[in-house]
């Protein structure tokens, strides 16, 4: 008999990231909330699977944290919890070229 077990991981936006989230337009907005709620529904690794989101490990600076793309220009950060249960999104901004 085999055992499924699903991580469950609940996404949390950070106090300076919901700030950020004010200013922006409302589809970066939605686009994040459709992230995090295919993050929580299928979990993290299953969402990395899908391209669009350009989900990607930094370096640098911010070694340990990942982005993804919500758009052309914007991008969301994110750091994952020690225990993989949670999510963190740090900063909402637009991608520099």
């Amino acid at each position: 008999m085999t055992v499924v077990t699903k991580v469950i991981t609940k996404v949390i936006i950070a106090r300076y990231a919901e700030k950020q989230l004010r200013k922006l337009p409302k589809y970066i907005v939605q686009a994040l909330k459709s992230w995090a709620e295919a993050v929580e529904l299928r979990g993290i690794r299953e969402t990395r699977k899908h391209s669009g989101y350009h989900d990607e490990p930094l370096k640098g600076d911010r070694f340990g944290q990942r982005s993804i793309r919500l758009n052309r220009s914007y991008r969301a950060i994110y750091k994952e919890s020690i225990e993989g249960l949670e999510i963190i999104i740090i900063e909402v901004s637009k991608h520099e070229y």
